[in-house]
Order: C-alpha cells, then sequence, then structure tokens
C-alpha cells in the first residue's frame, strides 16, 4: 500500500480511470430510466405512420382553394369527419372536404389542411348537405406532416452510449420497445464507523449528550439517489477492527463501498487495518485539498475487487469529496461519457485565505448581478464539522494554492448537467 500525497487532479483521475462500467442487462422500459444505453435502438416503423394533418380543420385539395378570401370565400361540400386514430372512408374528390383533427390521417387526394380559423366552421357536418366557406388560401398545400417525417423504419433513432432520460424514453416507447438493454447501475454500500455514533431513530441518545447522528451515511444515502444509484447503509461499524470488518463483509454482492471515518492515523482510526487484511489495493491515502485531505481510494479483493472510496469522517469532507471525486467514478461505472460538475467563472466577494500546497474548496452561495456577473458569497464558517455551510451553498469554489485575485471557477453542487472534461 502507498501512503501517496496526491493533488487533487492525481486522485481524480486515479479513481475515474481506476473504475470501469459494469455489465449490461435487460430492463423494463420505465425501469431503464436514467440508466446507460447499451445498444443501437432502430425503427422498425415509419413514424408517423401515415400523412397526418398538423392542425384541426379541413382537409383538401389545394387547387380547390386558390384565390379564396373573406370577400371571395370557397365552399366546398363536406363529405366526411375524421378525428384522431380514425381513417376517412373514402378518397377526397375535386370540391369537397373532409372535416379532420390534429394528428388524423390525411385523406387520400388531399394535399393540404385547412385550419378552422380559415374557415366558417362549417354546417351540416355529417350530412348530405355538409358545407365549408374557406376563407383564405394561405394553408393550401400545408399543414400535412408527412409518412416517416421524424423516423424513418431502419434508422437508427437512439445509440448506444445515450443516457436514457424521458425524452428518449417516449421515443423507445414510439417503437414499440418494451425492454432496453442498458448498462447495469451500481449497487453501493455504505459503511460509517464511530463509537459515538447512532441512527436518526435513536435521537434520544444525542438528546441525552450521549452520542451523534451519522449524518455521512444519510447524505451518502440521498446523493447517490440524487445521481440515480442504489444505497445499501449497513449498520454503524463500532471502533473495533473486527466489528468494522464485520460491516465490510456485508458489502459482498455490492458493486462499490463507501467508508466514512476512521481513516487516519489515530489510535481509534481502523480503516488502514481493516482495508490490509481484507486483500485492498489501494491507489492513494492522502489529497492535497482542504477540505477531505483523508480520502483513499482503492480495490478490496476480498470483496470481489469491488472499489473501495474511504472519505473523511467531517460531514462537510463527506459532502464536498463525495460531489468532487465519487460522483464522477460512480457515474462511470454507470457507463456514463460525461461525469464532471461544470464550471463556471465567478467573483467571490469575501475573503478566503488559501493555507499550505492545497487545492480549498469553500462552500458559496451564487448570485447574478445586474452586469451578468456571477458573484459568490462563503456560507458561513468554513470548518469541516459545520454541515450547514453545506447545506446553504448552491457551489464548491475551486480555489488552487496559487490562486490571486477574486476570480475563481465554482462547480454547482448536485452535478447537473454534466461535461466531459475534469474541472481540476
Amino acid at each position: 500500500m502507498r501512503a501517496d500525497w496526491l493533488s487533487a487532479s492525481e486522485a481524480l483521475r486515479a479513481m475515474v480511470g481506476g473504475v470501469a462500467p459494469l455489465r449490461t442487462e435487460e430492463r423494463p422500459l420505465l425501469e431503464a430510466l436514467g440508466s446507460v444505453l447499451a445498444e443501437d435502438v432502430a425503427a422498425t416503423v415509419d413514424l408517423p405512420p401515415w400523412d397526418n394533418s398538423a392542425m384541426d380543420g379541413f382537409a383538401v385539395r389545394a387547387g380547390d382553394v386558390r384565390g379564396a378570401a373573406p370577400d371571395a370565400p370557397v365552399v366546398l361540400r363536406v363529405v366526411d369527419d375524421v378525428p384522431a386514430g380514425r381513417f376517412a372512408s373514402r378518397s377526397l374528390g375535386p370540391g369537397e372536404a373532409i372535416r379532420i383533427m390534429t394528428g388524423a390521417p390525411v385523406p387520400e387526394g388531399a394535399d393540404g389542411v385547412v385550419r378552422v380559423e380559415h374557415t366558417d366552421g362549417g354546417s351540416g357536418i355529417g350530412t348530405a348537405e355538409g358545407r365549408v366557406a374557406i376563407l383564405s388560401d394561405a394553408d393550401a398545400g400545408r399543414n400535412v406532416r408527412p409518412r416517416g417525417e421524424d423516423v424513418r423504419r431502419g434508422g437508427v433513432v437512439l445509440r448506444a452510449g445515450a443516457t436514457l432520460r424521458a425524452a428518449e424514453i417516449g421515443v423507445a416507447a414510439s417503437l414499440g420497445r418494451a425492454r432496453l438493454r442498458v448498462v447495469r447501475r451500481p449497487v453501493v454500500a455504505v459503511v460509517a464507523s464511530g463509537d459515538e455514533l447512532v441512527a436518526v431513530e435513536d435521537f434520544a441518545e444525542v438528546e441525552a449528550g450521549r452520542r451523534i447522528v451519522s449524518s455521512n451515511s444519510y447524505s451518502l444515502a440521498a446523493a447517490l439517489a440524487e445521481a440515480g444509484l442504489q444505497a445499501r447503509v449497513l449498520p454503524i461499524a463500532p471502533d473495533a477492527p473486527e466489528a468494522l470488518r464485520a460491516r465490510l463483509e456485508e458489502a459482498r454482492g455490492c458493486d462499490a463501498v463507501i467508508t466514512t471515518a476512521g481513516i487516519s492515523v489515530g489510535e481509534h482510526d481502523h480503516v488502514r487495518r481493516v482495508m490490509a487484511e481484507l486483500d485492498t489495493e489501494v491507489s492513494f491515502w492522502r489529497v492535497r485539498i482542504r477540505p477531505g485531505s483523508a480520502m483513499a481510494f482503492g480495490r478490496v479483493g476480498a470483496l470481489g475487487g469491488i472499489p473501495w472510496f474511504g472519505l473523511p469522517g467531517n460531514p462537510v469532507s463527506t459532502g464536498v469529496t463525495f460531489e468532487l471525486f465519487v460522483r464522477p467514478a460512480l457515474l462511470r461505472m454507470c457507463g456514463r461519457a460525461r461525469v464532471y460538475p461544470p464550471t463556471y467563472d465567478a467573483v467571490l466577494r469575501d475573503p478566503y485565505p488559501i493555507r499550505g500546497d492545497l487545492m480549498h474548496f469553500p462552500r458559496v452561495a451564487t448570485r447574478r448581478e445586474p452586469d451578468g456577473t456571477l458573484s459568490a458569497f462563503l456560507t458561513g464558517s468554513q470548518s469541516s464539522g459545520v454541515s450547514s455551510s453545506l447545506a446553504a451553498a448552491d457551489a464548491l469554489a475551486i480555489i488552487p494554492h496559487d490562486q490571486n485575485g477574486e476570480m475563481i471557477r465554482i462547480a454547482p453542487i448536485g452535478g447537473a448537467p454534466l461535461v466531459d472534461e475534469p474541472p481540476f
């Protein structure tokens, strides 16, 4: 095991480059939402499957309505009425019109649809006396959506590698795909350790002044859910090597594991020892960042070589390191090509001291100024134990140790929209 003191960019590259997309699986259409498509999807039909009306109105022959105007209306016989979902009972002949609704198949013989607004609305429709007065020829030869305008049979409509949003799900449904092959999304075990921690259900221990809630368990589970991943939150591990090892053994069958706390070199920090016992190949133990320098990454041999993300115990450190380092790696396991948060230029309006050869990630709230400038303001104390500073923030500032001036870059919290290039 190496105890490398990596830079932020080196650590990020090691994490994202140290994982790979999971195997593929077939899922029901709605359960594929948010997954990465693992196959091209080609059309087996034309869409739309027939020429259809783009307007509510009257299907006509363009030659019959040329010259129509309010003071010179063209009166046509209405020979049929076609709502969406029905076909005309006959083709259209000279001097005739068929009332038609948006999306309905355009009858044979018609080459345009005159919208209702350009008519008198018609009268006697459904009888032998049906008539309509056309008051404008502006729609002559228009308002017909041709067959295959959207999709042609045999054409690839969705490409492998696409992240399936609501729009892609709708397209797949229109092509008759009830199931899709996608990259499987990881199940991630979350293990918090510490004798001082309790679950929120045991808050009476906190009120009695004896314990604190393991908030990291909940924030990590929520962050995983935000990213579209499944968390398996394991019971809190007491500060004993054998207890931590037992908890980690419960992560067997998961695709990755996140630990929080116990990663430093104190007398009660047992993560290093236990990871060695579990045959973990560690890439690094520390990163030159603040907050979150006590961060590690490796693969746990005893658990099938799954990735392990070792995060600090302080709530802010956990939140920041997950946001900027762990989330991108897990999204890469999902098969995503774009995994990094976008960054924007901003002006830091509060003083922030840079200490040591570290990249700093203070929590900021942003505001767009009237001149278009993006301003960033510190969200109170920047201590790594003040979780309210993260809750009040909508972005993380990215400040290298050699940063000069007020102009900084910020990354919005939440990770979307995602981009190709890492933020540092």
